[in-house]
């Protein structure tokens, strides 16, 4: 098929491009928009936007080798081309390079020492090494460029939030939030810290500013109930976790959490009739996984009251 498709070898090198562009636009065409960038390379081998564009179809098609080829084309023919350093890290990073990506980036930042983007990739590569303070470092050096990007702000509370920075990474998530009120991230992240330490109130407001945004959010619901349930609001808690089910009758935290509040209700009030849908519940959740403690422990809490 493509052998037919190319049967018309009159065509310039401008209008192989202007096909391969057309074809791409289809993800169903991609293999004609490889053929048609090729088409045009093998006319004009400095024709560069075809080079960046077939290197960036190859990334799509996971095919990093070919990728690699095309953006070490353009770096030959632009070495002062911050940008073509840029897609070379790109390609690395896909192929998990990381060392060679970060050289890359660091290229890129030598030819234009205020690259925004090739700072955070570095910070990010950085935590992908595990080099903690080289990360903070770099994002640190992405925020002052850009103080109302988004991106380095919430990339610095994520990292300080993974080492358990806790007042650091609330910072960063608050200043994430002051540029960006919706970044659903920061608010779920925010949320589980304020969670954490006990700040219920403030975690719900965050939950339910986020489940306006994107209401079907089912972490945010879990969590939501979480918090509900530290209120000992069981109801409330009980119905957050139903939400949960409603999308995804097999989520195992929602099916575990939901089970804990029937077993706390069940403990007030032992007549209840929930006790065969608590022990339905758990052993549902221990054939999927039967290491689930929690779950476990609950179960014999159920079988006991049975002797």
């Amino acid at each position: 098929m493509i052998k037919q498709l190319f049967m018309d070898k009159g065509k310039s090198a401008r209008e192989w491009f202007i096909e391969g562009c057309r074809y791409e636009s289809d993800p169903s065409q991609a293999e004609k928009a490889v053929a048609a960038y090729r088409e045009c390379i093998k006319l004009c081998a400095t024709f560069t936007d075809a080079s960046i564009n077939l290197g960036f179809l190859y990334l799509r098609m996971k095919n990093y080798e070919e990728a690699l080829i095309c953006f070490q084309r353009v770096a030959d023919m632009a070495p002062d081309s911050a940008t073509a350093y840029n897609n070379l890290a790109f390609a690395y990073e896909r192929m998990e390079r990381f060392g060679s990506a970060r050289q890359m980036y660091e290229r890129a930042l030598e030819l234009n020492p205020r690259d925004f983007e090739a700072t955070l990739n570095i910070a990010r590569i950085y935590e992908l090494e595990g080099n903690y303070h080289g990360a903070v470092d770099q994002y640190r050096r992405a925020i002052e460029m850009a103080p109302r990007e988004v991106a380095p702000h919430f990339g610095l509370a994520a990292l300080y939030d993974r080492h358990d920075m806790f007042d650091e990474a609330m910072a960063e998530y608050e200043a994430t939030l002051n540029i960006d009120p919706y970044h659903v991230g920061a608010l779920l992240k925010m949320g589980n810290l304020q969670l954490q330490e006990g700040r219920h109130r403030d975690a719900l407001i965050c939950y339910k500013r986020l489940l306006v945004i994107e209401a079907g959010d089912g972490e945010a619901w879990n969590n939501l109930g979480s918090v509900y349930e530290e209120m000992e609001n069981y109801d409330r808690a009980e119905s957050c976790y139903r939400r949960v089910l409603q999308a995804d009758p097999y989520a195992e935290e929602a099916n575990v959490s939901l089970a804990r509040v029937q077993v706390l209700r069940h403990r007030l009030n032992p007549a209840s009739a929930e006790k065969a849908d608590i022990i339905r519940r758990l052993s549902f959740v221990l054939s999927v996984n039967p290491d689930n403690q929690h779950a476990e422990k609950l179960l014999r809490e159920m079988e006991k009251a049975d002797e």
